[in-house]
């Protein structure tokens, strides 16, 4: 069985999702770590009360992003770390985890890639006056969003739509996408 790393900065929801479909036994995996760079971050408590263990750090308080990155992976080496899943990780990842992990880090973000990369992307899709956006999953490289893409669903933007309004309707195909994803990943190895 897969150990699996879950990275996530804020609320959680892709980390709920996951952490649902290894309970229900449909992804075959333990939920060895959360990795969080944001101390405050809701995430954390959603862990906690799974019984996942938790390393919760902050980037600034390392010399770079070598000694912070290094730092997790001692973390991650501790718990058997097999396969990392980018659940709203705010930071890109560097060359000490993808030296590591190498092809065995994927990322979901809110975007049809390659458009929209990086941060605000609804609100890019938006602006942008396009009538679909989505939701891609695909392996972490060394760009931003630039990775092969594993799979991708499409989202309509309806006329009116607000950022919050289409951003429910992306984590509603989110949660499922990503799971599935893992599944797909995880349990054919």
């Amino acid at each position: 069985m897969k150990h699996l790393a879950i990275f996530a900065s804020g609320t959680g929801s892709n980390f709920q999702a996951i952490a649902e479909a290894v309970q229900s036994g449909k992804l075959k995996a333990e939920l060895a770590l959360l990795v969080c760079d944001q101390p405050k971050a809701a995430v954390i408590s959603k862990a906690e009360n799974l019984g996942v263990p938790t390393f919760v750090t902050r980037p600034k308080d390392y010399e770079n992003k070598a000694g912070y990155e290094q730092a997790v992976l001692t973390e991650m080496e501790k718990h058997g770390v097999d396969f990392i899943a980018l659940a709203g990780y705010m930071r890109l990842i560097g060359s000490t985890l993808l030296g590591a992990y190498g092809g065995r880090i994927i990322n979901i973000h809110p975007s049809l890639l390659p458009a929209f990369p990086g941060l605000h992307a609804i609100e890019q899709a938006i602006a942008a006056g396009v009538k679909v956006t989505g939701v891609t999953i695909h392996y972490v490289d060394d760009g931003m969003d630039t990775g092969p893409i594993i799979a991708q669903e499409s989202v309509a933007i309806q006329p009116g739509d607000t950022a919050d309004r289409l951003a429910e309707r992306i984590h509603s195909i989110e949660h499922v996408l990503y799971p599935s994803v893992l599944m797909q990943l995880l349990n054919e190895e």
